[in-house]
């Protein structure tokens, strides 16, 4: 089978031709510059820019694949969650084109992908756990197989790439702010601020980032602006953050193993999975506790179309009675 895959939730425009054994034919990700003068994503203007460049990369994707429209044997999209406009683009896109080959459209969850993704390079043992941490979600999940996937933990407010960016927009840094604090951070002190850690003591298994957002928007105005502040409080924002996963994943192994069900496999995906700090901290941790941290292949883990293909690889495809359901901001897992 021959997979041909879009992606466009937000504000990446990625294309994918992958067969069903995993080869890769042709996988492109286009990062849209057009948000970096905002700080931050723009609905409208994301989608005219996956309206510009869809086209574009579909027709290097073929080129560069050496395979034909034709030769497709399922198109598939992101049909949600993320946003409206993007989704839509991508979405009708790929089903115009399976529309004209005469071929079978199948629409994808974006977050059950990113779940799924350590799958592709990794073997898992079920049940395991995996952190979500995107620029729209952080979520714990439950994968007790393929087609059963639990949600546990949410953020209740912002989410952590999301945090990401607006503290870097606090910090005059240039966005996506992610990679820039981590950038900073190797030369900052972690621990010359103490920064609040919401929901870390409470009882259950949801995030909360918003306060800690608004804690050094406070700090950021009483202080100068300058390279050596810049750099303490991205590293000590940093150490919050990943305090607060770490509590919370730990309550989780708790809470499973009161029920009787035992971990022995981590997966961290999503863009932030990129934070080399935070995998870093993560893992020296658990893995002393015997639970090992696995990653997707580096392809994957911001938002891709390879992803999408492999997600739809491993659909029963004879059994789908979603064929041609409308994009969705809002998809939930089923």
């Amino acid at each position: 089978m021959l997979v041909f895959a879009i992606e466009t939730s937000c504000d990446e425009t990625s294309v994918c031709i992958m067969r069903e054994d995993k080869k890769i034919y042709s996988h492109i990700i286009f990062s849209q510059e057009v948000h970096k003068q905002h700080g931050g994503v723009v609905p409208e203007l994301a989608s005219r820019a996956h309206l510009e460049i869809l086209q574009k990369i579909t027709n290097q994707a073929f080129k560069e694949s050496g395979k034909s429209c034709q030769e497709i044997d399922v198109f598939t999209a992101t049909c949600g969650p993320g946003l409206i406009g993007p989704l839509l683009i991508g979405s009708t896109f790929a089903k115009s084109l399976a529309i004209g080959s005469d071929k079978p459209f199948v629409p994808i969850n974006h977050i059950e992908s990113h779940v799924l993704s350590p799958t592709f390079n990794n073997e898992l043992n079920y049940p395991h756990l995996c952190l979500l941490l995107t620029g729209g979600h952080t979520e714990i999940y439950l994968v007790e197989s393929k087609q059963k996937i639990v949600l546990l933990g949410e953020t209740l407010d912002d989410a952590v790439g999301e945090t990401f960016d607006k503290v870097g927009k606090l910090l005059g840094l240039q966005y996506p702010g992610g990679p820039e604090i981590e950038k900073m951070a190797l030369n900052g002190n972690e621990i010359s601020f103490n920064l609040p850690t919401p929901l870390l003591h409470e009882n259950n298994l949801n995030f909360s980032f918003s306060g800690l957002k608004t804690s050094i928007s406070k700090i950021v105005k009483e202080n100068e602006l300058n390279e050596i502040f810049i750099s303490n409080l991205s590293a000590s924002f940093q150490f919050c953050v990943s305090k607060i996963l770490l509590e919370k994943i730990k309550k989780t192994l708790k809470k499973l193993k009161e029920k009787s069900i035992e971990i022995d496999t981590l997966s961290i995906v999503g863009g932030v999975s990129n934070n080399k700090y935070i995998a870093k901290k993560i893992k020296n941790y658990f893995e002393k506790k015997n639970i090992k941290i696995l990653l997707p292949t580096r392809n994957m883990m911001s938002d891709n179309a390879a992803m999408i293909a492999w997600n739809c690889i491993n659909k029963d495809l004879s059994s789908s009675k979603d064929i041609y359901f409308k994009a969705s901001p809002r998809l939930v897992i089923k």
